[in-house]
């Protein structure tokens, strides 16, 4: 059982960061139980199999006053809820935090927003390339100066700066409640997260260590050895020798460190860059693994989702898993005594209504009479 069990959560459906941050609690061990759109009722998720995965669902129609009590029964009877609307949106809907904590004065309530619940931009539409533009991180996602940042997964504003920390901070109230005996609310923005996934370039920059010029950075792609090269066959091979004791592994075990390369510097990288090219196009990229993989000079082939499973690490881990015919990330991370894991499959839209609403203290005639007014499906 994951270290989270016997924590009860509801998550009102949404895409992205919301899905996410579920996944994250339910392969912890949550109770995640998932409202979605009457509407929807008996269709497969929004966000797919994977994300989706560990829920139980039920179907509420929420333009209905009694689709809104379930919600608030819900939260009567939970340790947490969150939302991902527009700020201002689940107060319309009349299941806000005030309303909601007025019900269980022990609830943590979690918002997940683009740009925030406050400031001149909190009613704005937006998505992740928006949120990571914003705050100094998209700039940085370049590879040669002068050229455009490259338009990266949405991993960092969604997924990073959003439901990472939409799960983190939900937990962190759940501990905080341990001592205070009191819910409070978790304002999870994007645009803050994804500038506190950039503390460390804002540490560097202040030490005169990061420049604003993309692809003139170690980290960057602006530095040779610290990049992804394509061999003989047209597959890629990344390589991050950083420090000195790597980067002289790098060069030995190339054939290079005999050949009088000037040191590194940043007047010398587009020099060293073409004779690493060169050097790892003599080779394919099962021949590179054979001499670099499991060494000190710090490298990896590049694999695609189709090869990644493929891979003796991967496979020795267990970092991708099958389960219920579906290929899936594995929970992570891993604990000695709470074993974190996929609690159950994927269900079609409401599956679980009857269920659910049975478990929060609804009687069967109760459950059919919202039915019958469409609170629920």
């Amino acid at each position: 059982m994951g270290p989270l069990s016997g924590y009860r959560i509801v998550e009102l459906q949404g895409i992205g960061p919301g899905p996410f941050a579920g996944m994250l609690l339910s392969d912890m061990g949550a109770e995640m139980i998932r409202v979605d759109r009457a509407q929807n009722a008996g269709s497969p998720p929004l966000a797919g199999p994977v994300i989706e995965r560990g829920r139980r669902t039920i179907a509420v129609d929420l333009k209905v006053p009694e689709g809104v009590e379930v919600v608030l029964r819900l939260a009567e009877r939970s340790d947490a809820l969150f939302e991902g609307f527009r700020a201002g949106v689940a107060e319309r809907l009349g299941i806000g935090p005030d309303v909601c904590l007025a019900r269980n004065p022990r609830l943590v309530y979690g918002r997940m927003t683009g740009w925030g619940q406050d400031g001149p931009l909190a009613h704005a539409a937006g998505h992740d390339i928006n949120y990571i533009s914003l705050p100094g991180t998209l700039a940085h996602f370049g590879r040669r100066p002068g050229t455009k940042p490259m338009v990266p997964l949405n991993m960092v504003g969604d997924f990073g700066g959003g439901g990472i920390y939409l799960a983190y901070g939900i937990v962190c109230a759940l501990l905080e409640r341990e001592r205070s005996g009191q819910g409070q609310v978790v304002d999870a923005a994007m645009v803050d997260g994804a500038a506190s996934l950039m503390g460390m370039f804002w540490g560097m920059r202040a030490k005169g260590s990061w420049s604003d010029e993309v692809g003139t950075n170690f980290l960057d792609g602006g530095a040779p050895h610290y990049d992804v090269y394509e061999c003989s066959d047209g597959e890629l091979i990344s390589i991050g020798s950083i420090e000195p004791q790597f980067y002289a592994e790098l060069l030995e075990r190339t054939g290079l460190a005999n050949e009088g390369l000037p040191t590194l510097s940043p007047d010398t990288r587009e020099l060293l860059r073409e004779r690493f090219t060169t050097v790892f196009k003599t080779k394919t990229r099962p021949e590179w693994c054979e001499l670099l993989e499991g060494t000190d000079v710090c490298f990896a082939p590049v694999l695609t989702m189709s090869e990644a499973p493929e891979h003796p690490h991967i496979k020795a881990r267990g970092t991708i898993i099958e389960y219920d015919g579906v290929m899936h990330p594995a929970p992570a991370p891993r604990f000695s005594r709470t074993t974190a894991e996929i609690q159950r499959t994927t269900p079609n839209v409401g599956s679980d209504t009857d269920a659910v609403l049975t478990d929060v203290g609804y009687s069967a005639d109760e459950i059919v009479k919202l039915r019958d007014v469409g609170a629920i499906a």
